[in-house]
């Protein structure tokens, strides 16, 4: 937790290959690169798309928001959180996922990248 922001956070290094993951980046930037399996509700889509999450979502599981750098990611967390969901801020984004050696991959499969 960073003091004072009151959003919960994870550490790439910290979070398991099974491990529920939410971007909510834009589609050319999911496009250009993603995590293999997250769920994609871009940020300025996600309340009209939320029923999305909630069928997607394990019942017991954590949701881990993840973006390009953490701060939209940030922010649907905390709606996430009001909303009574187990929701935690990927610290640093995709970018650091990338850095730490995380796949990055396009929606055929292919290697990607990090916009």
């Amino acid at each position: 937790m960073h003091p004072g922001s009151g959003v919960p956070t994870v550490e790439v290094t910290d979070l398991k290959a099974d491990d529920f993951l939410l971007d909510v980046r834009e589609d050319d930037e999911w496009q250009a690169g993603h995590a293999e399996g997250a769920l994609h509700i871009p940020i300025s889509e996600f309340v009209a798309r939320y029923g999305e999450l909630t069928e997607a979502a394990p019942q017991d599981g954590r949701v881990n928001v993840i973006c390009r750098s953490g701060g939209r990611s940030a922010q649907v967390a905390m709606y996430l959180v009001q909303q009574g969901i187990d929701a935690v801020n990927v610290d640093g984004g995709m970018q650091v996922w990338a850095a730490a050696g995380r796949p990055v991959v396009t929606d055929e499969g292919q290697p990607g990248f990090v916009l």
